[in-house]
C-alpha cells in the first residue's frame, strides 16, 4: 500500500505516500480506509491525523490511474470521504506544500485542518474540462464562502494557505501551522486537543448561503460566459454552487455527481485529459532513463543580444541563473540590455515584480563583446541570425572558447542541426533548443537531437527545460523540426485559399473561430513576412517541384513585411495591433488570381477550417512515420505551447482522432480533386493510410 499507519502515542497518523504528489490511486485509497479502520478499532487511539509524505499531502487523483478500472475501484474517493465523515474520533488533516483537487475534497471530509502557510490549495478540475466530483463544490463554499469558493474552483489557480485563512469567517483551517517543519507538532497537538470534542464537527452541517444569491449567481454566470465561451465546465461549477445553497447536502452531492459524469463524456474534456497527459508525457526520451547522469548546468553564455537572445537569457536570469550575452557591437549589446532593462521595468509597473527581484535578475547579467568570457558558462547558447554560413562562424568560436563539457546549443528554428554539429569538434555536446518568440513568455521549447547528441545531454536540458518553466518537446533533425515543418504546410494551403476566393480576413476568422488564437495572416504579419521569404527563397532552390502561391512573396515585394513596418496583410496603427483590411492588398490578389485564370469562388468556414488543420495534421503523420516527433501527444504539445492551437480541442492529431481519419481521408481526397489546389499536397501520409486501413487512430 502507499499510505503508512503509525502511532505517536494516543494519536494514529495515516501518511500518503505515493511520490510524487501522493495521488489518491487505489492503492494509496486502500491504506486510507485500511488505517481508519485500525485506528477505529484501537481504544488506545484517542484522534488521527492524516498527512503526507515527501512534496505534498496530495495533488488528487493519480494521473496514472486515468481512464482505468482502478480509477472508481472501491474504495473510491467518494466512499473514502464518507468513512472521514462518519469517523467517531477526530481526524485532522495536516496540509502541506500541495493539497488540490481530490487531495483538498478528502481534508474537507476531515473534521479539522492545519496547514502549512505556503501549502498551495487548488480545485483545478476545470482545467481538465471538469468540476470538482467528490463533493468540492459543496464542502468549499461552506467553509470559505460561496465567493471565493466559487473563484477558486472557475479559475482553478491555487492559492496559499495563509491567504486564505484570512478570508473573513472561514472555517477552512482551524490552524495554520508556524512553519511546514513544525506542522507534524502541531497537527498532533491539535488532534489531543480535540480528543474529547463531541459533536464532531463535519464540513457537510455547516450552512452555506449568500445573502444576494440570484443576482450573484446570475452576475457569475454573464462573467464566465463572456470569459470561458469554449469551456462549459466553469459554468456547470455555478450551476453545483448553486446547489449548494440551495439543496440539502446529499442532494447537492448527487447534482455534483450528475453533471461531472456529463461533462466526463464532452469533447472539451477528452481534449483537455489529453492535454493533460501529453504535457507529462513530452519528458519521457525511450532510451534516455531517467536515472540517466546530468551535467551541471549553473551558468549559461547566450551569442546575440537581439530580439529572441534577450528574451532567451531572461528565462535563465528568471530561474536565477547568470547569464553572459555576447554581441559583435556596444550598439547592438547597448540595444540588447536596454530592451532585457524595459521588460523587467514594464513587469514591476504592472505589478507583477517586485523591485528587489528586478534589481538581481539584472544583476545576474553580464554583457560582453569579448567570445572568450564565454569559456566558464556550462549551457552556450546560439541565437544569431538564420543563415548557414553565419552559424558556422559562431560555432566554430564557440568551439573554441567554450570549456569542455559546456552543452552547445543552437536556437535554429529550420537549419540542419547535425551540418551545424560538425562545424565544432565535438559534435556530442551539440543540441538544438528552439525558442519560440517572445522567447520569455512562450512556452514551447522544441529540443532538436543531432545524430551525434549525447543521451546526457538531453538529459540534461529536459531537466533545464523544466527549470525556466518550458514544455520541451524532442524532436529529431529535419528542415523545420516538427513545429515549422508543419506550419509551412498550413501556410501554403492559406496561401491557395487566396488564391480561390478568399480574403485574409476571412480565413483568419475562420480558423479564430475555430479555436486558434490568430489566423495565418495575422501571424504571418507578427512574426515577420519577411522571414518566411527569406525561407521561401531557400525552399524554392532546394525544392523546385513544391508549388507555392506567389501571394505572399508579392505582399513582401511591396515593403508589407508586417507589425514592425506597420503594414502586412493588414495595416496596423502605431502603438496599436488592431489588423485593418488594406484595399492595395485585396487588388494584388485580385491581380494575382486573374493571371492564374483562377474564377474566384465562395468558400465556407468549413472547408477553411478543414484545409488548414487537416495540412497540419498530414504533416504531423509524416513526422511520426519518420520517427522525427515521437508521439502523436508531442505533436499536439508543440501546437498548443507554440502555435495557438486551441487547447480544448486537444491539438490537431487528437482532433483528428475525434474528427475520425476515415472521414479526414474521404475529405482530403475530395480536395485534391480541386483544379486550383495541389493534388500532391493532398497525397496521404503513409502513416495516415494505415491506421485508416487498420481502423486505428493516432497514438
Amino acid at each position: 500500500m502507499t499510505a503508512h499507519y503509525d502511532l505517536h502515542g494516543d494519536v494514529a497518523v495515516i501518511t500518503l505516500d505515493n511520490p510524487p504528489v501522493n495521488g489518491l490511486g487505489l492503492s494509496t485509497r486502500l491504506g486510507i480506509a485500511d488505517g481508519l479502520q485500525k485506528a477505529q478499532a484501537d481504544a488506545k487511539v484517542k484522534a488521527i491525523v492524516i498527512t503526507g509524505a515527501g512534496k505534498a499531502f496530495s495533488g488528487g487523483a493519480d494521473i496514472r490511474e486515468f481512464d482505468t478500472p482502478k480509477a472508481i475501484q472501491d474504495p473510491n474517493l467518494l466512499a473514502l470521504i464518507a468513512a472521514l465523515d462518519h469517523c467517531t474520533k477526530p481526524v485532522v488533516a495536516a496540509l502541506h506544500t500541495v493539497a488540490m483537487g481530490g487531495g483538498l475534497e478528502l481534508s474537507l471530509g476531515c473534521h479539522y485542518r492545519i496547514a502549512a502557510p505556503d501549502t498551495q490549495i487548488a480545485l483545478p478540475e476545470v482545467k481538465l474540462g471538469l468540476i470538482p466530483g467528490a463533493g468540492g463544490t459543496q464542502r468549499l463554499p461552506r467553509v470559505l464562502g460561496v465567493e471565493v469558493a466559487l473563484n477558486l474552483m472557475v479559475s482553478g489557480d491555487p492559492q496559499p494557505a495563509a491567504r486564505l485563512a484570512q478570508v473573513p469567517g472561514q472555517k477552512l483551517f482551524e490552524r495554520i501551522s508556524a512553519s511546514k517543519d513544525s506542522l507534524m507538532d502541531e497537527a498532533l497537538a491539535l488532534a489531543r486537543d480535540k480528543a474529547d470534542v463531541r459533536p464532531l464537527p463535519r464540513v457537510r452541517d455547516l450552512p452555506c448561503k449568500h445573502p444576494q444569491a440570484e443576482g450573484y449567481f446570475q452576475f457569475a454566470r454573464n462573467m464566465i460566459k463572456g470569459a470561458f465561451k469554449h469551456y462549459p465546465a466553469p459554468a456547470q461549477c455555478v450551476d453545483a454552487v448553486q446547489a449548494a445553497t440551495q439543496k440539502r447536502f446529499d442532494e447537492g452531492m448527487t447534482q455534483e455527481r450528475e453533471i461531472f459524469m456529463n461533462l466526463m463524456f464532452t469533447p472539451e474534456c477528452r481534449a483537455l485529459r489529453h492535454v493533460f497527459l501529453a504535457q507529462r508525457a513530452t519528458s519521457k526520451i525511450a532510451d534516455v532513463p531517467s536515472d540517466t547522469p546530468q551535467r551541471k548546468v549553473e551558468s549559461v553564455a547566450v551569442i546575440g543580444a537581439g530580439t529572441m537572445g534577450g528574451g532567451i537569457a531572461m528565462n535563465f536570469l528568471n530561474a536565477g541563473i547568470p547569464v553572459t550575452i555576447v554581441e559583435t557591437s556596444q550598439e547592438a549589446l547597448d540595444r540588447g540590455v536596454d530592451t532585457i532593462r524595459k521588460n523587467y521595468e514594464a513587469q514591476v509597473k504592472k505589478g507583477k515584480l517586485k523591485q528587489d527581484k528586478y534589481e538581481q535578475r539584472m544583476a545576474l547579467l553580464k554583457p560582453s563583446l569579448q567570445m572568450a568570457d564565454i569559456g566558464k558558462a556550462d549551457l552556450v547558447i546560439e541565437a544569431v541570425f538564420e543563415e548557414m554560413g553565419v552559424k558556422e562562424k559562431v560555432f566554430q568560436l564557440i568551439d573554441a572558447q567554450a570549456k569542455p563539457g559546456a552543452i552547445l546549443a543552437s536556437n535554429t528554428s529550420t537549419l540542419d542541426l547535425n551540418k551545424i554539429a560538425q562545424f565544432t569538434k565535438r559534435p556530442q555536446d551539440v543540441v538544438g533548443l528552439h525558442f519560440f518568440s517572445p522567447a520569455n513568455v512562450m512556452k514551447l521549447l522544441e529540443v532538436v537531437r543531432g545524430s551525434a547528441t549525447a543521451k546526457d545531454v538531453m538529459a540534461t536540458v529536459m531537466s533545464v527545460a523544466k527549470t525556466i518553466r518550458k514544455t520541451a518537446v524532442v524532436s529529431g533533425v529535419c528542415d523545420g523540426f516538427i513545429g515549422n515543418r508543419m506550419i509551412e504546410q498550413y501556410s501554403r494551403q492559406a496561401g491557395f485559399l487566396l488564391e480561390e476566393g478568399c480574403t485574409p480576413q476571412q480565413v483568419d476568422r475562420a480558423i479564430e473561430k475555430f479555436g486558434f488564437a490568430m489566423g495565418p495572416f495575422r501571424m504571418g504579419d507578427l512574426a515577420g513576412n519577411d522571414i518566411g521569404w527569406a525561407i521561401r527563397k531557400r525552399r524554392y532552390v532546394e525544392y523546385p517541384h513544391v508549388r507555392y502561391s506567389k501571394t505572399a512573396d508579392l505582399l513582401c515585394e511591396m515593403g508589407r513585411y508586417g507589425q514592425k513596418v506597420g503594414k502586412g496583410w493588414y495595416d496596423y496603427a502605431p502603438g496599436k495591433r488592431d489588423a485593418l483590411p488594406n484595399a492595395d492588398v485585396e487588388a494584388m490578389i485580385v491581380k494575382h488570381r486573374e493571371s492564374l485564370g483562377i474564377q474566384p469562388r465562395k468558400i465556407s468556414d468549413e472547408e477553411i477550417v478543414q484545409r488548414l488543420v487537416f495540412s497540419l495534421v498530414n504533416e504531423g503523420a509524416r513526422l511520426l512515420d519518420e520517427g522525427i516527433a515521437a508521439r502523436a501527444s508531442d505533436v499536439d504539445m508543440v501546437y498548443i505551447t507554440g502555435y495557438g492551437f486551441p487547447p480544448y480541442r486537444g491539438g490537431p492529431m487528437h482532433y483528428a482522432n475525434q474528427f475520425g481519419l476515415f472521414n479526414m481521408l474521404g475529405a482530403m481526397q475530395r480536395f485534391a480533386l480541386n483544379p486550383h489546389d495541389d493534388a500532391q499536397f493532398w497525397q496521404p501520409a503513409p502513416l495516415l493510410q494505415r491506421l485508416v486501413a487498420e481502423g486505428k487512430s493516432f497514438q
